[in-house]
Order: C-alpha cells, then structure tokens, then sequence
C-alpha cells in the first residue's frame, strides 16, 4: 500500500509503486545478504551520517551498527542467526526529492516491530539515511 501518491515531484502511483517495490526488496535493511557482508557493502549501502535508533530506543552510531553486523556475519556466514522473520504493511512517502520514508511492520522471533526507514537514491543507486525500530509487541512461543 502506498501512502502518498503525490510528493514534492508529483511522481504518479505508479512512480512511487516502483520505487516501493525496489525498496520492499531491501527490507529488512541488513536481514538481505544479497546486498553484501563486507564493510565495503555496508558502507555502499548507508550514508555516511547513518544512525540508527534501536528497538530498546538507543541510539546506533554507523560505526556501532557495523561492529554489530560484522560480528553477526563472522559468527554465522550461512545466514541463519538473521532469525525467522517476516514483514508487512509496507507504506512509502516521498518526503523530498528523491528522499523516501518507508514505514512497515516486522516480525522477528516472536517480537512484533513498527520500522521505519529514511532512504534517498542518488547516482542509481540507494543509500540508507536512517533507521527506527520500536517494539510494538512480543508474544510468547
């Protein structure tokens, strides 16, 4: 679902169902090896002045983030710690040129997230701005 059909551009439905599609395919951001394990991906991937605000409301540095990820790659190579997840609601709002806001619900383990993410394409490619989670629900197993 989109949810804003009309941004600064004026894209039509259509643009903007495009470029939700594109980015659907990227969430969850560091849950989609294909997008690379190395520092050189991640670095591809996030804005310099990335910074993330975590479930438990802390706040992530890039570097911190990286640390994380690199530690979560080098300890499980396969993938399989990414955990047993699955997303939803997918809403998208074009909040400046060529700057996205993406807003979805994801389950991970048992803990239902609210996510949203601040993403801006520049030279065909993206680049992530930012990262909220906030823990809407956690059932038990």
């Amino acid at each position: 679902m989109v949810d804003s059909v009309r941004g600064p551009d004026c894209h039509s439905a259509r643009e903007l169902d495009e470029v939700l599609a594109e980015l659907v395919r990227r969430e969850p951001i560091f849950h989609r090896r294909e997008y690379g394990t190395a520092r050189d991906d991640f670095e591809r991937l996030t804005d310099p002045s990335f910074w993330e605000i975590g479930a438990s409301g802390r706040i992530y540095s890039r570097e911190h983030v990286w640390s994380v990820l690199d530690d979560r790659y080098l300890s499980d190579p396969s993938g399989r710690l990414d955990g047993d997840w699955e997303t939803s609601g997918f809403e998208l709002r074009e909040i400046a040129p060529a700057t996205y806001l993406m807003r979805y619900t994801l389950r991970l383990d048992g803990r239902h997230t609210r996510r949203t993410t601040l993403w801006q394409q520049r030279d065909g490619d993206w680049k992530i701005l930012h990262h909220q989670g906030t823990v809407i629900a956690v059932h038990e197993s």
